[in-house]
């Protein structure tokens, strides 16, 4: 006997459900993201029958072997990279970004390397598999492993899978995908949630491994319930200005690695092209004896990048001093400038203050604060820092330029580039043999010390 059909509302950010509308979820307290959803009668008593018998499926860890190659080589180092060394046999990896950054461009690209040793499944529910094939032919995609599909039905796509057993499927994109038992639209949140565990349980039975393509909302976050993300082993975002030719590829979430990694990439006439040497790439172009520019060193995963750190401080025009940063955190910024005014003596009362991460990149870590403070301090007097001269450490409330991780690492990148000056944190020279490095290394304990020494002079 089936029940009664209702209608609840399901949180578009966690999946939190609740009988009635709510402006503010209980559970994740955002506001206005629940949505109607309409739910089918299920037959009563189902859960009274037999249980199933898992038990033959107990398997001690010991018993498993792992010695064979449980990874796919992607053919392209920096994603490589992100996924931790290649792409799990089984795993599901949801990749998004904005519309026109290249998530079905690179997915496409790869498929040359795959088809090499394994046969690819292309699913789009949003082109023709005449219109991939026009885009393959521009990007060089010309692999006969390649087999495409255009259809709308996650489970004729899943029935797919199960009989013809492709090695690696795409699928491009998840919000593309419907379950025709449901009564919603494809997009929904039910419908994007069902086609997610749905492709999850055929990618762990038949040890697959699925890319999932996410569209994004105007917030910038993968489209769908939050609970999509949580289903899935890796989330990778595009990150980028579409204006801009420079693509950034990380890891928001990897079960199989680290999350720390990023890879770059450049958009070119015939795709997408690895950069392997980013920090070349973000100080390429940079002016000559200009003031408010220095350059800083950021780690991204196991991998340091140096990248120019721009400042422009100018007499307002307004009764309120205007503060802007892009590419650095706005909080720390104004945090900056306070102990600027407070333990230096400097004044920005009245001065318009502009932060520059140049090259679309994004630095999160404390250790550009340096950096930051010599480019304010050089705009403010009007003063360049030395071009072969690097700077990194985090800055205190107090003023003090406190320790940092990996000061060998960071060293040598700026020694590779041609850096002759570095300035470190005073406490971080223990960690370092002075003699290894080909470059003058100066220890500072504040801000003051710093300043000093930002010029040859």
């Amino acid at each position: 006997m089936a029940g009664k059909s209702k209608t609840v509302y399901v949180c578009n950010e966690c999946g939190y459900e609740s009988p009635k509308w709510n402006g503010k979820c209980p559970s994740c307290s955002a506001w206005n993201s629940f949505e109607e959803v309409f739910v089918q009668a299920t037959p009563k008593g189902r859960s009274a029958g037999k249980k199933a018998d898992v038990s033959s499926k107990i398997t001690e860890i010991s018993d498993i072997d792992i010695a064979d190659d449980v990874r796919y080589k992607t053919g392209t180092n920096e994603l490589d990279r992100v996924l931790g060394g290649g792409l799990v046999k089984g795993s599901i990896v949801l990749l998004g970004g904005e519309p026109g950054i290249g998530k079905s461009t690179l997915l496409l690209q790869i498929c040359q390397y795959f088809g090499e040793e394994h046969t690819i499944l292309y699913v789009s529910g949003e082109e023709s598999v005449r219109q991939i094939k026009i885009r393959a032919e521009r990007l060089g995609v010309n692999t006969p492993n390649l087999y495409l599909l255009s259809v709308t039905d996650a489970e004729a796509v899943s029935d797919a899978i199960i009989s013809e057993k492709p090695e690696i499927v795409i699928i491009d994109s998840i919000q593309t995908m419907a379950i025709s038992s449901l009564p919603s639209s494809p997009g929904s949140i039910t419908q994007v949630r069902e086609c997610t565990n749905l492709f999850m349980h055929t990618a762990k039975a038949e040890e697959v491994p699925i890319f999932l393509v996410g569209h994004v909302n105007k917030d910038g976050a993968i489209a769908g319930p939050k609970v999509m993300e949580h289903i899935v082993d890796t989330v990778l975002y595009f990150e980028g200005d579409r204006n801009l030719s420079y693509r950034i590829l990380r890891a928001v979430k990897n079960r199989f690695g680290s999350t720390n990694e990023i890879g770059v990439f450049e958009m070119v006439d015939k795709g997408l092209e690895e950069v392997e040497n980013p920090s070349q790439m973000l100080l390429s172009g940079r002016p000559h004896d200009v003031s408010g520019s220095c350059v800083a060193c950021v780690m991204e995963g196991t991998r340091p990048i140096l990248s120019e750190v721009q400042a422009l401080v100018t007499k307002s025009g307004f009764n309120s001093p205007r503060r802007t940063s892009t590419g650095f955190d706005f909080n720390r910024m104004a945090i900056i400038i306070a102990v600027l005014e407070k333990r230096m003596g400097l004044f920005f009362g009245n001065l318009d203050a502009y932060i520059n991460i140049v090259g679309g990149f994004r630095i999160d870590e404390p250790a550009a604060d340096l950096a930051v403070a010599l480019a304010l301090y050089s705009s403010l007097i009007d003063k360049p820092v030395d071009e072969k001269l690097i700077a990194f450490g985090e800055l205190g409330l107090g003023g003090e330029v406190r320790n940092v991780s990996h000061v060998g690492q960071r060293i040598s990148e700026a020694q590779r580039l041609g850096f002759e000056r570095c300035i470190v944190p005073k406490n971080s020279l223990k960690s370092i043999n002075e003699k290894d490095y080909d470059i003058e290394i100066i220890g500072v304990s504040n801000l003051r010390q710093a300043f000093e020494k930002m010029t040859k002079d």
